[in-house]
């Protein structure tokens, strides 16, 4: 999914929240700036799903919940956004400012776009990182076979691996889980083929 600016206009958290209220659209948050969450492709709702379906299959006996794309995450308490999918083990953990964003997410994933990616590659993966509970960050492209999993080693160093054959498994260390690489793209027909 991709952002487009709202306007110019400030708001208050209060009003930020009480605006997706009345309007019943997503809007990312930052220092008073809000942006509306523009909507994916069938494609884009396929692979989402996909990754919220295997999340929540191997995530099953451990003490980890999966969240799709309605849960809003906390950067800090003045900047907010929302994620294709993200895993909170334990309790969800909010701001005072905000009890509807989540400030402890472990794992995040975001299909790419576009209209969203470098956003997605860049500036996003930047405030993620600011989270203190944040270990491991997807991407998950939607035109041809491709995810690439950074992961967290420390405050420095963050790990990064590839998959693009459909019989791989993506290892996932934040959870200690695999998942086929062939499901995250079940349903899905590729049109383009990746430029090498």
């Amino acid at each position: 999914m991709g952002l487009l600016e709202h306007n110019h206009q400030f708001y208050t958290i209060p009003e930020y929240l009480e605006l997706e209220r009345q309007t019943g659209i997503k809007f990312e948050y930052e220092d008073g700036e809000v942006f509306a969450m523009v909507g994916g492709t069938a494609t884009h709702s396929r692979i989402s799903t996909n990754i919220t379906g295997e999340l929540r299959q191997v995530l099953k006996r451990k003490l980890c919940n999966e969240y799709n794309s309605d849960l809003k995450i906390a950067i800090n308490e003045e900047k907010y956004r929302y994620a294709d999918a993200s895993v909170i083990c334990g309790p969800v953990e909010y701001y005072d400012e905000n009890p509807e964003a989540a400030k402890n997410p472990l794992l995040i994933v975001e299909v790419l776009s576009e209209s969203s990616e470098s956003y997605d590659r860049g500036e996003k993966f930047k405030k993620y990182r600011q989270i203190p509970t944040f270990r491991e960050y997807i991407l998950i492209e939607q035109r041809f076979p491709l995810v690439e999993v950074f992961f967290k080693i420390d405050e420095k160093t963050w790990q990064y691996r590839v998959y693009e054959q459909l019989d791989q498994m993506v290892q996932l260390n934040s959870i200690e889980a695999e998942i086929p690489l062939a499901e995250l793209y079940s349903g899905v027909i590729f049109n383009e083929q990746p430029s090498n």
